[in-house]
């Protein structure tokens, strides 16, 4: 049996259950008008208040998408 031209065999994607988080990063200002705050969130704001602290924002959990 004579294989056609130009055809090639299509390799399958490897399907995995596993569905990555991502977080968006937010500042204290964020976290101080945040309407449901997390224990992460107020422990951010609390580091921040103090004076000289610098920070690079904190992941929030109400901005989780999976991609």
């Amino acid at each position: 049996m004579v294989k056609g031209k130009g055809k090639s065999a299509k390799k399958k994607k490897a399907v995995t259950d596993r569905r990555q988080a991502h977080y968006k990063l937010v500042l204290s200002d964020t976290c101080a008008v945040c309407k449901t705050p997390c224990t992460r969130g107020m422990s951010y704001l609390a580091r921040m208040r103090q004076p000289g602290a610098i920070g690079k924002g904190v992941p929030c959990v109400l901005t989780r998408t999976f991609g």
